[in-house]
C-alpha cells in the first residue's frame, strides 16, 4: 500500500501558531491546522526575526532609486538589508525541506500577489509581485511544494500542493540511503502518477533508473530528483488523467465482465464531462486492485497520493475549473 512519510514544512508563524501579525493578531487556518496532523512544521516570522516588535507599523515594498526596497513608512526605517540577510541565513540553515506554506500577500512571506508600489515616496500605483522572504523560496529549494494559505482554498491548487508535498517526502526518505532497489520501487509505484503529469518526463525517469551509463548512485538520485521536479512543476491536464485511467484499467479489464467494463468506460466519459470527480474512478480502480489482489496496482500512488483524511467532504464534487 502507499506510504506517507511525514513531510517537513516551513509555515508562516502567524497562521495559528503565534500572535505575530503586524496588528498583534494571529490568523488561524483550518487547513494549516488539519495538515499539522500529518507533517512536521517549522514556523517562521521574518518580520519578528529582524527585530520588529509585535504589534508594529506595517511594512511596504516598492521602488526607490531604481531599486526594490522594503520600508516601514510610519518610522522611515529601511529594512531591506536586514530582511535579505535574515532570508539568506534562515534558508541556508534549513535541511531537507519538502514544502513551504506561507501567509498570502505578506510583504515578507508572500509568494505572489504582494503589492509592490511603483514609487515608495508616492505610493499611488502598484503591481503584484513577491515578498522579500517568500520570493526566495523557489531559488533556494527548487522543486519543493510552495503555496500560500489563500491559494490553498482552491481545491485543484490544494490537491497539486499535497501531491507534490507527499511525493517529495517519499523521495527524501529513499534519498537518505540512496539504494538503487529503493529507487526502482519508487519509480514503479509512481509510474501512473507521473504518467498523468508528464508522460515524456516519466519515461525519462525510467531511463535514469535503468542507468545504462553506469553513473554512481548519488548521480542517479540527483538526476532523478531533477526530472521528478520537472514532472511535478504543473498540475496535470484532465486529458492526461483520462489516458492514465485507461492505462490502469487495461491491467484489470480482462478479469471483468462486459457490463463491468462498459460501466467503467462510461464513468470515464462522465468524468470527462465533469459529471463525477476523479476520486470516484480511483475508488473503482482500487476496488479492482483489492478484488484481484493486484499488488502492483495497490501500490500505485496515483490512486491515493496523499492521506485520505486530508480530502474535505466538500472536495468530492469539485470540477476541473474549481
Amino acid at each position: 500500500m502507499v506510504e506517507y512519510p511525514e513531510p517537513k514544512v516551513v509555515v508562516s508563524q502567524c497562521l495559528g501558531f503565534k500572535k505575530c501579525r503586524y496588528n498583534g493578531q494571529t490568523i488561524p487556518d483550518d487547513f494549516v491546522e488539519k495538515l499539522g496532523d500529518f507533517v512536521n512544521y517549522t514556523t517562521v516570522c521574518p518580520e519578528e526575526e529582524i527585530g520588529l516588535g509585535t504589534p508594529r507599523d506595517p511594512l511596504r515594498i516598492g521602488k526607490k532609486d531604481d531599486e526594490i526596497r522594503m520600508v516601514q513608512p510610519a518610522t522611515g526605517k529601511d529594512v531591506t538589508k536586514k530582511m535579505q540577510k535574515f532570508t539568506a541565513s534562515f534558508l541556508e540553515g534549513l535541511d531537507q525541506i519538502d514544502g513551504f506554506l506561507m501567509k498570502n500577500r505578506s510583504p515578507s512571506c508572500g509568494i505572489n500577489d504582494v503589492k509592490v508600489y511603483h514609487h515608495l515616496d508616492q505610493p499611488t500605483g502598484s503591481d503584484r509581485g513577491e515578498g522579500f522572504f517568500g520570493g526566495q523560496l523557489a531559488e533556494y529549494f527548487p522543486g519543493t511544494a510552495i503555496e500560500d494559505e489563500g491559494r490553498l482554498k482552491n481545491y485543484k491548487i490544494r490537491e497539486h500542493f499535497l501531491i507534490k508535498l507527499f511525493t517529495n517526502a517519499r523521495f527524501r526518505k529513499i534519498n537518505q540511503k540512496q539504494q538503487m532497489k529503493d529507487l526502482v520501487k519508487f519509480h514503479s509505484n509512481h509510474k501512473y502518477l507521473f504518467l498523468a503529469y508528464n508522460e515524456e518526463a516519466m519515461r525519462a525517469c525510467g531511463s535514469i533508473v535503468a542507468n545504462h551509463e553506469q553513473h554512481s548512485a548519488a548521480q542517479v538520485f540527483s538526476n532523478y530528483r531533477e526530472k521528478m521536479h520537472e514532472i511535478l512543476a504543473k498540475p496535470p491536464k484532465y486529458t492526461a488523467i483520462i489516458n492514465t485511467l485507461h492505462h490502469i484499467f487495461g491491467g484489470v479489464s480482462d478479469n471483468l465482465s462486459q457490463d463491468e467494463k462498459q460501466f467503467f468506460l462510461n464513468s470515464v466519459e462522465e468524468y470527462r464531462d465533469e459529471r463525477i470527480p476523479l476520486s470516484t474512478l480511483n475508488h473503482m480502480l482500487k476496488s479492482y486492485a483489492i478484488r484481484f489482489d493486484n499488488d502492483y496496482l495497490k501500490n500505485q500512488v496515483f490512486l491515493e497520493p496523499y492521506p485520505r483524511d486530508l480530502v474535505e467532504i466538500t472536495d468530492s464534487g469539485k470540477g476541473r475549473n474549481h
